[in-house]
C-alpha cells in the first residue's frame, strides 16, 4: 500500500470549505471526517484531485473553480413562474428555500431570488454553483 493518495483509495479527511470572500459554507470540524474513495464519482472533481499525492496527516489548501466544482449557473435553472402555482401557505420572500417534487419522487431545491406583484423567480441552480470555492485539507487516513 502507497502512503500516498492514489486513485480507488478510501480516504477520511478533515476539511474547511470557504468562498472566495472567506465565508464558511461547510466543515467537518467538530464532526467525523469525511470518507469517500476517490475516483468513484461521489464527490465533486476538484475535491477529488486536491487530494490525489497526498499523505496522512498532510495539510493544504486547494482552490477549485466553478467547473471542477459545481459548475457554472446555468440560466434554463432559473424561472418566473406566477404566484399562483405556489402552494396557497407560501408567502415567497427572497432567500426563501422551497422543495420541488418532480413526478418520479426527485426532490429539487429551489431558492427565491426575487418576489414581484404577481410572479416569482425561482433558482434551481446549486447554491455553489459558479463559485469558486477554497478548501482547507488535512488528510486523516488512507485505508486499504
Amino acid at each position: 500500500m502507497s502512503n500516498k493518495v492514489e486513485l480507488d483509495n478510501t480516504v477520511k479527511v478533515h476539511y474547511t470549505g470557504k468562498l472566495t470572500d472567506g465565508t464558511i459554507f461547510d466543515s467537518s470540524k467538530n464532526r467525523d471526517p469525511l470518507e469517500f474513495k476517490v475516483g468513484a464519482g461521489q464527490m465533486i472533481k476538484g475535491f477529488e484531485k486536491g487530494v490525489l499525492g497526498m499523505e496522512v496527516d498532510e495539510t493544504k489548501t486547494i482552490t477549485i473553480e466553478p467547473e471542477d466544482a459545481y459548475g457554472p449557473v446555468q440560466q434554463e435553472l432559473i424561472q418566473e413562474i406566477d404566484k399562483s402555482r405556489l402552494p396557497k401557505e407560501i408567502d415567497p420572500v427572497v432567500g426563501m428555500d422551497l422543495v420541488s417534487k418532480h413526478q418520479n419522487g426527485y426532490e429539487q431545491l429551489i431558492k427565491v431570488i426575487e418576489v414581484k406583484e404577481n410572479t416569482v423567480v425561482l433558482d434551481a441552480n446549486h447554491a455553489l454553483a459558479g463559485k469558486t470555492l477554497t478548501f482547507e485539507l488535512e488528510l486523516v487516513n488512507i485505508a486499504e
